[in-house]
């Protein structure tokens, strides 16, 4: 399987983030990246060069005002008089139907839902680079209709259209999926992360042409908490386009994957041309969030439940990584899945694979 990753994704480096009120050193590290791009090669997998596509693919799922926003931040920040080395907001508006600020440090609480995702002087070429491996990992799949893995790195599925927060600055599945649209009347959005993928159900939270799915641990006394509940179902002309199958906390595999199975279900009776994988790895056992306790074989359960969806609707998928943080095992899991899906999509795919005429809405 082909990998879409540039190492300028490392260039984002943050040093802390605030949990419980005390600052620790931030798990959304380089080393990530290092490791499952390590494991992904050690295991045959090609790691490609992502091209640069510019900023529309971005565009399409974020509002000018907040690229601008992350683009610019940092250097306004160093503006003002003892400001420390990383934009990490000390305010946020109580709603968002307000006046937008002029200053550096309203624009930051403005952007940013919490103080987990700080930016640095080279976290916006990280953002970028991260988003084009998205992109061009799409472009190839839409190519020539096989799978390929983006090796996202920062992850993205906490971002909403104008909003940063959990690691996350760009909704590279939200990214991926809006670019699948321009061929594909519905995609499916599939996330396996930890946590709830809460920006990329904001973003198309009114939208029928988009399914968002997500298996996550219960967000009542967990994050995200505000959002990831199970009567969170989509509003106006996206009701019911969104599911959210919530876990208890410390759920091991057969609750991961009959949860899982459950939702492929209803994916399958939206009848997707495209799907997106947001691939986070951090419902294993052994991760440092600890939430859920799902193992390495059950990674590659996972992606052949997932696989088996994926070859009935016999339209292309894009696996976007999301999170998954450093401990020992965290390349055994990648290569795991990646192993379980295409062994599950060889033994399943149709001699000739079905393909949508090409519509032309966005």
């Amino acid at each position: 399987m082909k990998v879409f990753f540039s190492g300028i994704q490392t260039r984002h480096n943050p040093k802390c983030f605030f949990v419980n009120g005390t600052r620790l050193p931030n798990p959304e590290v380089p080393g990530r990246a290092d490791a499952l791009g390590k494991a992904a090669r050690a295991a045959g997998h090609e790691i490609v060069q992502p091209e640069d596509h510019g900023l529309a693919p971005i565009a399409a799922v974020h509002t000018p005002e907040y690229l601008q926003f992350l683009s610019t931040i940092h250097a306004r920040w160093q503006r003002i008089e003892g400001a420390s080395e990383e934009v990490v907001p000390n305010i946020h508006p109580t709603h968002r139907n307000i006046r937008y600020p002029s200053s550096a440090v309203a624009h930051a609480g403005y952007h940013m839902t919490d103080t987990a995702c700080p930016i640095s002087a080279n976290s916006w070429e990280s953002i970028y680079w991260s988003a084009n491996s998205a992109v061009s990992a799409t472009a190839y799949v839409l190519e020539t209709g096989e799978t390929a893995y983006a090796l996202c790195r920062p992850p993205g599925h906490h971002a909403f259209a104008d909003l940063a927060g959990g690691f996350c600055f760009v909704n590279n599945s939200a990214v991926a999926a809006q670019r699948l649209r321009s061929v594909y009347e519905r995609v499916a959005i599939i996330d396996v992360d930890l946590h709830h993928g809460n920006g990329t159900q904001g973003i198309f939270y009114h939208r029928p042409d988009v399914f968002t799915l997500s298996i996550h641990a219960d967000p009542d006394r967990f994050y995200p908490f505000f959002w990831g509940h199970a009567d969170e179902r989509g509003a106006g002309r996206g009701l019911s386009y969104n599911l959210n199958l919530p876990i208890p906390r410390g759920s091991g595999d057969d609750a991961f994957l009959s949860t899982l199975d459950k939702g492929l279900q209803r994916v399958a009776s939206f009848a997707p041309g495209a799907i997106v994988v947001a691939l986070g790895l951090d419902a294993f056992e052994g991760d440092p969030f600890g939430g859920l306790a799902v193992t390495t074989p059950g990674f590659a359960k996972t992606a052949e439940l997932i696989a088996r969806c994926c070859t009935a609707n016999g339209g292309p998928t894009v696996l976007v990584q999301e999170g998954g943080y450093l401990c020992p095992e965290l390349g055994d899991n990648l290569v795991g899945f990646l192993a379980g899906f295409e062994q599950e999509a060889r033994k399943r795919m149709p001699s000739k694979p079905r393909h949508e005429t090409a519509t032309t809405r966005p």
